[in-house]
C-alpha cells in the first residue's frame, strides 16, 4: 500500500494561525465565541429529527445549536469552549466527527492546580487528525501531548487508559481534522486535584496537608504514584527461589539459579520474558523520541532526540544497565546543536554521530560528523576528506542508520545507510567513513537494486558480518510514497545486497537488534491507510523475529506488562544478551525502559531439544552442549548454520514478478530466475532465451539503475541517466545527445517530499509562522 497524499499537511499552518488568536469565551460552564446556529448545513431542516437536538433545542421545527455545535442534530463540535467546573467531559459529539473540523477547549481551574485528563476513547485518522494538549491557556504554553490514531483501552482494567497531567491550573486543547476520512472521535474526562489514574484500581485516594493534596495509598504488592507497578508477586517464591525487599519497594531479589519478575524461572530458562525495571530517574526525566542509543561498558548512552520542550533537555544522558538508574551528567554548552533523526555508532571509547535534523537551524538537515569522548564528555567536529565528483560528497540525511564494522588489517569504517536528503530525496546508496584515514566516499555496491528509505531499522550481526535492514518509508515514484515490509541483507565484505523474505508487517520508526542468530523487531508506526481506516495503529507493540538461518519470520507475543507499551521513534540496544527499549512516542513523549530477555540455549540438555526450532532464538550443538549462535557460529557445521535451504522454490511467479531487473531477480531468497527481461519462478519454464539464475550472469543495464531513482537530483548523479521532466521519471540516455536539460529546475522537478514526522509537522517552525499574518 502507499500514501496518495504528501506527507506534510500545509493546512496545519492555518491551524496554529487560528490558535494564535486565542480563546474568547463567555459563561461559566460551557460556551463558545460562535453565535447559535441552525443545525442543518445549508439551512434549517424541515423538522427536528426523531432524536433530540443533542447539543441544542428545537425551535420552529429546526434544531438551533448551542454555541460551538453544528449539524442537523447539533452533533458536531465546531467552535471554542471554556470549562470552569472542577470535573467534566470533552467530546467531539456522539458520532463520527466532521471533516475539516477545528474545535478548541480551555479548562480553567486556578493557578498551580493539578488537572488530569483521561482519554477514555480516542479514534482519529493516524498522523493527520490531531488533538493537541497544552499545559496553560494558549498554544504558547508547554505542549504536553499530541494525540492521533486509534487509542482504545486495553482489557487490563484501567491502567492503560492514557492520562495527561497539567500543573499550571489550566489546560488548552485543540482538535483538527483534514478532509480525508473521519472516525468516532474522542471522549475525554477531566478532574481537578484528583489521584493519578484513580490509583489504577490498586489503591485508595487520600487527602493530606492543609491544602488537602491527594495521593494514592497502594495495596500490598503495588507501588508507584498511581499504584501501577506490581512487585513481589507470589512473594518471590520465598524462601527457596527469592525474597521480597518491601522496605525500599525494590521488589524480588532472586536466589542464584532463578530469574524473572517473580523468581519463577530457572536461570538459564527456555522461556523468554519482559521486564519494566524499577528505574531511578533523574530530574528532569529524559523523555524523547527519534533519538539514538549505543552501549559502551555498563552504560546505555542516549544522544539527541525530539521532545516538546527543550528548556531542561540534556542532549547526552546515560543509563546504568547494571544498577537500573540514570546517571546525572553535566550539561555541556559546547558541541553540536540539538537534533533528531541522526545516527549513532560506538567505537572503542567514543561515539560517532552523523546527520539528522537540527533544531537550532529551523529544521535544516545536517551533514555534520561529530565524535564524543565518553571519558571527558567533550565533542569534536570531524571534517572528512571527500574526493571531488558528483558522488564524492557527504550527503545530508535524516532518518538513516549507521554501523561501525571491522574490515580487517585493523581498519574500521562507519557505514551510513539510506535516509532522506533535502536535495536528493530518499537516497539509496551507502556512505562510508574510514575511521583510520578520515576519508569519506560513496560505495559501489552489487547485487539487488535497493531503494532508499527513511525511518527503517537496521542491525549488524558480527557472526555473518552482515547488516539487516527492514521496513521504512520510501518513494515508489516521484508522487507515490508509502511504508514497506522489505528485508535487505548487506554483506559488509563483498558490498552485496540480497533481498530476504519480507515480513508482512509494514512500518517505519521501529527498532531492531540481533540476538542469538535472530533479528528482533519491535514497535513502530504501522499506519498505511489512505482513504479509509483498516485499523492500523499509529503506535505499535508488535514483536517480530527473523531467523537468519532459515530466512523465516515469526510473530512473538507482545510484552505482557501492566501498561500500554505501544510506541514508535524509540531506540533498542543489546547488553549481556538482553534487549533494552528506551523512550519513543505514543502521543506522549516517553522516558521508560523495557527489558526483554530471550530464552537461554544452556537450558536445553539434548541435541534434539537444542536444534529444534524455537521462535526468537537459534541454538547450536557443539561438543555435547547447547550454545548460543554467537558462541558457536565460528566452529559449527554448515548444516546447523543453514539447516533449511536459504533459497525457497516458488510455487508460482507471485513472489518474483515484483523484481524488474536481473540483479534483484537473482539476488533474493524467493527462488527466482531471469528470463527474457522478466523475473519468474525457478519452477517455471524459460521457453524463450536462456535462463539467468546467478547474479554474475546478469548483463549490466543502465535502465535498471535509472528507473529506480525517484528524484531529479539523484537521477543526475548517474552519468548514464537523465530526468524526463514531463513524465517525472529517470530514464536512460538513449544516445550521445541529452534529450532534456542536465540540471534540475523547480519547475521540472518538485522539491523532494519531506518524510512524515511524529505529529505531521515541526512545531517550532509552525509556531513562528503563527505569529505572522502570512506564512
Amino acid at each position: 500500500m502507499s500514501m496518495s497524499r504528501p506527507p506534510i499537511i500545509p493546512p496545519l499552518v492555518l491551524l496554529l494561525l487560528a490558535l494564535a488568536l486565542g480563546v474568547q469565551a463567555a459563561g461559566s460552564s460551557s460556551s463558545s465565541s460562535s453565535p447559535p446556529s441552525a443545525g442543518a448545513a445549508g439551512g434549517a431542516a424541515r423538522g427536528c429529527p426523531r432524536a433530540a437536538c443533542i447539543y441544542g433545542r428545537c425551535v420552529n421545527s429546526a434544531c438551533v445549536c448551542d454555541r460551538g455545535w453544528v449539524g442537523d442534530q447539533c452533533q458536531h463540535c465546531a467552535g471554542r469552549f471554556k470549562l470552569t467546573e472542577p470535573s467534566g467531559m470533552i467530546t467531539d459529539g456522539p458520532n463520527k466527527y466532521k471533516y475539516k473540523t477545528k474545535c478548541t477547549w480551555l479548562i480553567e481551574g486556578f493557578p498551580n492546580a493539578v488537572l488530569r485528563l483521561r482519554f477514555n476513547h480516542f479514534a482519529t485518522e493516524c498522523s493527520w487528525d490531531h488533538m493537541y494538549v497544552y499545559d496553560g491557556d494558549s498554544i504558547y504554553s508547554p505542549l504536553l501531548a499530541a494525540f492521533s490514531g486509534l487509542i482504545v483501552p486495553e482489557a487490563r482494567r484501567n491502567e492503560t487508559v492514557p492520562e495527561v497531567v497539567a500543573t499550571s491550573g489550566f489546560v488548552f486543547l485543540h482538535f483538527f481534522s483534514d478532509a480525508a476520512y473521519n472516525l468516532t472521535g474522542f471522549n475525554i474526562s477531566y478532574s481537578m486535584n484528583s489521584c493519578p489514574n484513580n490509583c489504577s484500581g490498586h489503591g485508595r485516594c487520600v487527602a493530606y496537608g492543609p491544602q488537602r493534596r491527594v495521593t494514592c495509598q497502594c495495596e500490598r504488592g503495588w507501588k508507584g504514584e498511581a499504584c501501577d507497578f506490581p512487585y513481589c508477586n507470589k512473594d518471590c517464591g520465598a524462601p527457596h527461589r527469592g525474597h521480597c525487599e518491601r522496605q525500599n519497594q525494590r521488589g524480588c531479589v532472586c536466589q542464584p539459579g532463578w530469574q524473572g519478575p517473580d523468581c519463577s524461572l530457572e536461570d538459564p530458562s527456555e522461556e523468554a520474558y519482559w521486564l519494566m525495571p524499577d528505574v531511578t530517574p533523574p530530574r528532569p526525566l529524559p523523555r524523547r523520541a527519534s533519538h539514538k542509543a549505543v552501549v559502551l561498558g555498563d552504560y546505555m548512552w542516549v544522544v539527541g532526540g525530539y521532545t516538546f520542550n527543550y528548556t531542561a533537555f540534556h542532549m547526552v544522558t546515560r543509563y546504568n544497565l547494571r544498577k537500573h538508574m540514570w546517571d546525572p551528567l553535566p550539561d555541556r554548552k559546547t558541541g553540536p546543536s540539538q537534533r533528531y533523526g541522526h545516527s549513532l555508532a560506538s567505537h572503542q571509547s567514543g561515539i560517532y554521530m552523523y546527520g539528522g535534523r537540527v533544531e537550532a537551524s529551523s529544521g535544516n538537515v545536517s551533514s555534520e560528523l561529530w565524535w564524543l569522548d565518553v571519558a571527558t564528555l567533550a565533542w569534536t567536529r570531524l571534517v572528512p576528506q571527500v574526493a571531488p565528483g558528483p558522488r564524492r560528497q557527504q550527503f545530508a540525511v535524516v532518518g538513516h542508520s549507521a554501523h561501525i564494522v571491522p574490515l580487517g588489517a585493523g581498519t574500521s569504517v562507519m557505514l551510513v545507510f539510506f535516509g532522506h536528503c533535502p536535495t536528493h530525496g530518499y537516497v539509496n546508496f551507502v556512505q562510508e567513513y574510514n575511521l583510520n584515514s578520515g576519508s569519506w566516499r560513496i560505495l559501489e555496491c552489487s547485487g539487488a537494486r535497493v531503494q532508499g528509505m527513511y525511518g527503517h531499522s537496521s542491525a549488524f550481526d558480527p557472526s555473518t558480518h552482515a547488516i539487516y535492514i527492514h521496513g521504512g518509508y520510501k518513494a515508489f515514484s516521484p508522487n507515490k510514497y508509502g511504508l514497506v515490509d522489505d528485508l535487505y541483507k548487506y554483506n559488509v565484505d563483498t558490498r552485496t545486497w540480497t533481498v530476504l523474505k519480507d515480513s508482512g508487517f509494514f512500518r517505519f520508526l521501529h527498532s531492531s537488534v540481533v540476538i542469538g542468530g535472530t533479528v528482533l523487531l519491535f514497535g513502530g508506526n504501522a499506519h498505511n491507510d489512505t482513504s479509509m481506516s483498516n485499523g492500523a495503529r499509529c503506535f505499535s507493540a508488535d514483536f517480530l523475529a527473523y531467523d537468519i538461518a532459515s530466512d523465516e519470520w515469526t510473530v512473538l507475543p507482545k510484552p505482557n506488562l501492566h501498561r500500554d507499551v505501544n510506541r514508535f521513534g524509540h531506540s533498542a540496544v543489546v547488553s549481556n544478551g538482553s534487549m533494552y527499549i528506551f523512550g519513543g512516542f505514543n502521543s506522549l513523549m516517553l522516558g521508560d525502559v523495557l527489558e526483554y530477555r530471550p530464552p537461554g540455549c544452556g537450558a536445553r540438555r539434548s541435541q534434539h531439544a537444542c536444534l529444534s526450532t524455537h521462535p526468537g532464538v537459534r541454538c547450536l550443538w557443539l561438543q555435547e552442549r547447547c550454545v548460543s549462535w554467537e558462541e558457536g557460529y565460528a566452529s559449527a557445521p554448515p548444516e546447523q548454520l543453514y539447516r533449511i535451504n536459504h533459497t525457497r522454490p516458488s510455487l508460482d511467479d507471485e513472489r518474483c514478478d515484483k523484481y524488474t531487473d536481473c540483479a534483484s531477480c537473482t539476488s533474493n531468497t524467493n527462488g527466482c530466475l531471469w528470463c527474457e527481461d522478466q523475473c519468474i519462478s525457478d519452477s517455471s519454464n524459460c521457453t524463450e532465451g536462456e535462463a539467468v539464475m546467478n547474479l554474475t550472469e546478469c548483463v549490466p543495464s543502465t535502465e535498471e539503475v535509472c528507473n529506480k531513482l525517484t528524484s531529479c537530483t539523484t537521477c543526475l548523479l548517474e552519468s548514464n541517466c537523465q530526468w524526463d521532466a514531463k513524465e517525472q521519471e529517470c530514464t536512460t540516455i538513449a544516445g550521445p545527445w541529452l534529450s532534456s536539460s542536465p540540471s534540475c529546475s523547480l519547475a521540472s522537478s518538485p522539491f523532494p517530499q519531506t518524510p512524515p514526522h511524529f505529529i505531521s509537522h515541526d512545531l517550532p517552525i509552525l509556531v513562528e509562522c503563527a505569529m505572522v499574518v502570512r506564512c
